[in-house]
């Protein structure tokens, strides 16, 4: 079917699908903001760059240059300590009625870069309004008057990121993941209590001529019970203890053969790196009630956050890491199933919504469990990193991350090439 798709309807449905992922986070985060009172800036549909944008009462909303995935930015997320000034230059601003950062420099004492850092702070908490030429003034709601240096930056920091306790800065940078999860766990839900699906039985159906099932006497009808030591209760359990041998290896099989138990050695052949058997499982098909449907998005859930953390795992890499698809491959799957109909198309966009929602949980800066992480970490230590050493983490985890996602992009080409 691959070759069937063109270049252009791979990257147009690729684009759509990885936007759609990412709008739905980004939405979690929006949403959680908002309900705490914190101001966001911007709602944009892209990478960001030039935008197409519409200008609300609030916010601005648009879709930039670049349409792939997406961001909100909210108020006051800049990493490290705030500036003790702030509150100062408030006060400053509030006794001229209009000041730009010269002026706001020679009252508080200060070089003009830190006078310009605190205005720039100030106007991304909506707490002043910079003017074409750089002259700032008061735009706190509420009555001022009787607030002093200090009562004005807790006014200004509470509409703010940082201006919420850990346990709201928390929910706000789950919001997004949860956001994922809630939507592939809604959409198998509901495609499988409607559809149902096709499960895939321990019971062999068909055994391959000439492969190390069929020399080691494995016949259709035997029923898979463990492989070595590890027990087998279903089809995909089967598939993952094999995805971690090797071509060559000698193994164990216990199977169920008209009510007896039956030990098979094999010597396994080669598949892409890991060891083949060569049996096929018998399909049954299943509708589920709802509740059923339900624990089965659950048990989805499961095994993906079990194969995303194999990734992690230096003795499960190498075979984990075939059966992932980046970018690349992702675009590809997605013309599939979009090709394929609705139904495929909206399954894929769960499964992915899903791998998402739970690749954004591993606490790895610049991901959302990071950003936990290092949440709790201030609270533990009761003052806030400083920048230079949450942009380092963030750096460290970006570099992990994107060499991960390359070797990915370089495996799906490898795999499209052949």
């Amino acid at each position: 079917m691959t070759a069937a798709l063109g270049t252009a309807e791979i990257v147009i449905w690729g684009v759509l699908t990885f936007s759609i992922l990412v709008v739905f986070h980004e939405m979690g985060h929006f949403l959680a903001a908002r309900a705490f009172g914190v101001k966001v800036h911007e709602f944009m549909v892209g990478l960001p760059g030039p935008a197409l944008r519409l200008q609300t009462k609030n916010m601005a909303w648009g879709i930039t240059a670049i349409p792939l995935g997406g961001y909100v930015r909210i108020a006051g997320m800049e990493p490290g300590p705030e500036d003790d000034l702030l509150g100062a230059a408030l006060d400053a601003v509030r006794a001229t009625g209009s000041l730009d950062a010269r002026g706001l420099a020679r009252d508080l004492g200060v070089q003009p870069d830190r006078a310009e850092a605190l205005l720039a702070t100030l106007a991304d908490w909506k707490a002043v309004a910079l003017d074409d030429d750089g002259f700032a003034t008061l735009t706190l709601d509420g009555d001022i008057a009787s607030l002093d240096a200090p009562g004005l930056a807790d006014r200004a920091r509470g509409v703010t990121y940082r201006g919420q306790s850990t346990l709201r800065r928390i929910i706000i940078l789950a919001m997004g993941v949860l956001t994922n999860l809630t939507l592939a766990i809604l959409t198998f839900t509901v495609v499988l209590s409607i559809w149902g699906y096709v499960d895939l039985s321990t019971q062999i159906d068909t055994v391959g001529e000439d492969t190390p099932a069929e020399a080691a006497g494995i016949l259709p009808g035997d029923v898979l019970i463990a492989l070595d030591a590890d027990q087998i209760d279903r089809w995909d359990t089967f598939q993952m203890l094999m995805s971690r041998t090797r071509p060559e290896q000698d193994v164990t099989l216990t199977v169920e053969r008209a009510g007896e138990r039956i030990e098979i050695p094999v010597t396994l052949a080669d598949s892409d790196g890991h060891g083949y058997l060569g049996v096929g499982p018998t399909a049954l098909e299943v509708h589920p009630t709802v509740l059923e449907s339900l624990g089965q998005s659950f048990r989805f859930t499961g095994l993906v956050f079990r194969a995303i953390v194999d990734l992690f795992n230096p003795a499960t890499f190498a075979s984990s890491v075939q059966g992932v698809r980046g970018p690349v491959g992702i675009s590809v799957m997605a013309a599939e199933a979009a090709e394929a109909g609705p139904l495929s198309y909206a399954g894929l966009v769960a499964m992915l919504s899903l791998s998402l929602g739970v690749m954004n949980i591993l606490p790895l800066p610049p991901l959302d469990g990071g950003k936990i992480m290092l949440e709790i970490v201030e609270r533990v230590m009761g003052t806030p990193i400083s920048r230079a050493v949450s942009l380092g983490f963030s750096a460290v985890g970006a570099v992990l991350l994107f060499s991960l996602i390359g070797y990915i992009m370089y495996a799906d080409i490898a795999r499209l090439a052949q």
